[in-house]
């Protein structure tokens, strides 16, 4: 690798497993020290246990991303242990599935809490940290560019809510030296092996219409590139929303 993150401090949220993991391995291979955070502390550990076998430095720590006040205990744990921030991942979402009839209140609010609002409240948080050098990487979904939305309508709608707070952060904190983005990923993560599981025909149609006809690995596909677009490589990239998913999603 080629050190591009060398002397940076980066945060990434739901980094226990699947794509937050790969992109947590990825950009401590590009040199930044990581803060790995979810809510189970063992398999936060795990990653970070990884990351420092393999000659990388990281912080494991357990963090409910629905909670405010845990969110800013974080924020606050990251600098104070890590020395600074420069960049944010928000990875971390419960995914509310289903009919709009069979979506229940609680867990379109379970949506919501974890995606956009945990969101939102992190890009705050981290703010006066990111000035002058930040990068921050939202993940949204192509779920909501599905032809027929059925059984996607509550999980699309609070992965776009992403996009537009993405957007927003964009035009606005770019004049304070922070750069904000929006990847929409495939990548064989957990979620997705069980998605597999539960609705084999589904997925084999899914992945039948990707260009690439696979799955993109959670590190080498995906977390490389956030990797670079965290980098000086992309210093010019700024309020996009780029599917990292082999040709599948068109954006328009």
């Amino acid at each position: 690798m080629t050190q591009r993150l060398k002397g940076k401090v980066a945060l990434v949220t739901g980094a226990g497993q699947g794509v937050g993991q790969g992109i947590a391995y990825a950009l401590a291979a590009e040199g930044a020290a990581v803060a790995v955070t979810g809510r189970t502390l063992a398999k936060v550990e795990a990653t970070a246990a990884e990351i420092v076998r393999r000659g990388g430095t990281a912080l494991a720590l357990a963090c409910n991303v629905k909670d405010d006040a845990a969110l800013a205990a974080t924020v606050a744990a990251v600098v104070g242990k890590l020395g600074g921030l420069q960049i944010l991942v928000n990875n971390a979402q419960e995914v509310p599935l289903g009919a709009l009839l069979s979506v229940t209140d609680a867990e379109f609010e379970t949506g919501w809490e974890s995606g956009p609002l945990a969101t939102f409240r992190l890009m705050k948080l981290c703010h006066p940290h990111l000035q002058g050098d930040g990068c921050i990487v939202n993940l949204a979904s192509s779920a909501a560019y599905r032809w027929d939305a059925s059984g996607y309508g509550a999980y699309g709608a609070v992965k776009e809510a992403i996009r537009q707070l993405t957007r927003a952060a964009s035009c606005e904190w770019a004049h304070d030296g922070i750069r904000t983005n929006a990847i929409l990923p495939l990548g064989n993560s957990p979620a997705m092996a069980g998605w597999t599981r539960a609705r084999p025909e589904e997925a084999a149609a899914f992945i039948a219409t990707v260009p690439m006809q696979r799955v993109g690995d959670c590190e080498a596909d995906i977390g490389r590139f956030v990797a670079t677009l965290c980098s000086d490589d992309c210093r010019y990239i700024n309020g996009q929303s780029i599917a990292v998913d082999g040709g599948q999603a068109y954006l328009g």
